[in-house]
């Protein structure tokens, strides 16, 4: 198988704490009294600037900001969504949490997941909704394009989860689920260049064998069929970049660990599962090339 009111404040001068200050308006206005009088306006034009908050607008003749209907809509809307959210958590608070106390409990001690789950970042993608994963059973690490790039390049935070997930959590089984209509995908098959000042670029550049090798088999096809193709292809290059982590192999080898592949299709509804078979795959210099068992579709 080819395999996201200000407002300004008039306050007593600073400088009638100071007595040559003090004098010099004395001298401007005349006595103590017209200054305390001035003084007195001062403040009282302060509170009433405090109470029209648009003055400042109307004196530099702006109009001053009006809420609109239609954002009071927006804030409604933003409002509702949230109201809506925190009925979710409530819900699951009350029958979740509360009918599962001690699992809850046990997993605010520690985590003993037995999957390692590498998904794509896309909305439309959630394992947990997707497969069914309950809190603790799954480390999730998401990805635009679900990428796991090889062990020689640079540090991620995909390698960071592998690591901690691998050799911390001793996680038994590391799924990497593609998935259909995947944007980064079609960011790589469009690619001019090897990469460029794009983030999105630098980073889909990770699945450029699977890109290559589609060009070469696929590349008599529409470049929607392409982009489906490359979608699982790239899975498979994540399988095998899998292996180039020693502590990852030796995993493998000793039945420690399994690898799978997994695609999503959510216009038709329907999952194809597959597992790295580490026996028939190469990994050294001379060859590189996996081959997968136990492929299936669920729908």
């Amino acid at each position: 198988m080819a395999a996201i009111s200000g407002h300004l404040t008039v306050s007593k001068d600073r400088a009638c704490s100071n007595p040559v200050a003090h004098s010099q308006k004395q001298a401007i206005f005349g006595s103590e009294v017209k200054l305390r009088e001035i003084e007195k306006t001062q403040l009282s034009f302060s509170a009433s600037f405090r109470r029209t908050p648009n003055l400042k607008l109307m004196a530099s003749g702006k109009k001053a900001p009006v809420i609109t209907q239609e954002a009071k809509a927006e804030t409604g809307k933003k409002a509702d969504m949230f109201d809506e959210m925190k009925q979710h958590f409530l819900m699951f608070k009350k029958h979740k949490y509360m009918e599962n106390l001690e699992h809850f409990k046990n997993l605010s001690d520690a985590q003993f997941p037995k999957f390692l789950v590498i998904a794509c970042a896309d909305s439309r993608v959630c394992p947990s909704t997707i497969l069914g994963f309950q809190p603790g059973e799954a480390f999730t690490v998401r990805n635009i394009a679900n990428l796991v790039p090889p062990y020689e390049s640079g540090p991620s935070e995909t390698k960071a989860a592998l690591e901690f997930s691998v050799n911390f959590l001793n996680v038994e089984n590391i799924l990497v689920i593609g998935h259909s209509r995947c944007g980064g995908i079609r960011a790589l098959m469009s690619m001019d260049d090897e990469a460029d000042s794009s983030f999105i670029q630098n980073w889909v550049i990770v699945g450029k064998r699977a890109r290559a090798s589609t060009k070469t088999v696929a590349s008599d096809l529409h470049f929607d069929h392409q982009c489906q193709h490359c979608e699982k292809e790239s899975v498979n290059c994540s399988l095998q970049n899998l292996l180039s982590y020693p502590w990852i192999e030796e995993r493998v080898k000793k039945g420690l660990l399994s690898i799978h592949g997994g695609y999503y299709d959510f216009v038709d509804c329907k999952f194809e599962k597959w597992t790295l078979d580490y026996r028939g795959s190469t990994t050294g210099e001379e060859g590189k090339g996996i081959t997968i068992k136990d492929w299936s579709v669920w729908c």
